[in-house]
């Protein structure tokens, strides 16, 4: 088994000099991307917010894209949020843009009122879907470079983002924050009544993801059985690089989900694999500025 980077703290002036020296042939970004906004913008291509709607298999999927600065073609990263997706991880977003990519914020099919149904399937699929939309000529006007794509994912949207990422051969750079593991959840179908009862109404009360609850939940899960087990997707990962980054006091996705994610790829050698773990919670409440600077940290140096 091979060793595993274990990311150390980094700091703003380190993470700058990694940017500027990997950033060519874009200009050179002056100031911290977490903490400092541009000092100068491109008059004719500056930063901005668009609406949007991404098409997956028929449906419109609501989405809004942040555009750095200048006429790139700039990386993109794919921001996936979690279930049903109330910490959205937008300050990342601006984070990464100001770092010089552009950043893709999706809500999945049935979710936050994008049209179709809710459901794990669904949102694997939503994310081939976001990348094709991404590498579609037909979309130049978004500056994106599709030969530097990344995917980032919370929670659930982790488990789509190891999921979808595993499938697609061309994508090379993926995060996983508090990344969750269905397989890990797929002996709900069989548990204690006590513990289906919770998930259940949990699940239940999710109003914002259309035509989900409990019960499909549940047969969901039961169908998919090891299909939804990240662990499996180890040899789909050659070649690309994977950073994991978990909270040591999660109680939503324990830190032990990400301690088995770890132990599945470190053993091929061949995955680039990082990973930090942290104090923090499932949102990392008080860790979101040394989480922006990891994050931006490690794409510019190691996705650029």
């Amino acid at each position: 088994m091979r060793m595993v980077t274990r990311i150390a703290q980094i700091g703003a002036g380190a993470m700058l000099l990694a940017a500027c020296a990997t950033a060519a042939p874009e200009a050179a970004r002056v100031g911290d991307p977490v903490t400092h906004d541009p000092a100068a913008i491109d008059p004719d291509y500056p930063p901005a917010v668009m609406e949007l709607g991404v098409d997956s298999h028929g449906e419109r999927m609501n989405g809004h894209i942040y555009l750095a600065d200048g006429p790139g073609p700039h990386p993109t990263v794919l921001m996936l949020h979690g279930f049903p997706g109330n910490e959205k991880n937008l300050d990342l977003a601006q984070a990464i843009r100001r770092a010089g990519w552009n950043a893709l914020f999706i809500h999945y099919r049935g979710a936050w009122g994008s049209e179709g149904i809710y459901s794990f399937n669904n949102g694997i699929e939503d994310v081939a879907s976001a990348l094709a939309f991404l590498r579609d000529p037909a979309n130049a006007d978004l500056r994106v470079d599709s030969d530097r794509l990344a995917v980032l994912g919370h929670s659930m949207g982790g488990f789509f983002a190891l999921q979808g990422g595993a499938r697609d051969e061309e994508l090379s750079c993926i995060i996983g924050l508090a990344a969750a593991n269905l397989g890990d959840r797929a002996d709900l179908a069989g548990a204690s009544p006590e513990q289906l009862e919770d998930f259940k109404r949990y699940s239940d009360e999710t109003i914002m993801l259309n035509g989900f609850n409990g019960d499909t939940a549940i047969a969901e899960l039961a169908a998919a059985g090891d299909s939804f087990d990240n662990t499996r997707l180890a040899p789909k990962f050659k070649g690309k690089h994977l950073l994991l980054i978990a909270g040591e006091r999660d109680e939503a996705v324990n830190i032990a989900v990400h301690e088995r994610h770890m132990a599945a790829y470190s053993a091929v050698p061949e995955i680039d694999l990082a990973e930090w773990r942290i104090d923090a919670d499932h949102s990392f409440s008080w860790n979101r500025i040394a989480l922006a600077q990891k994050v931006t940290g490690w794409l510019n140096e190691t996705c650029r």
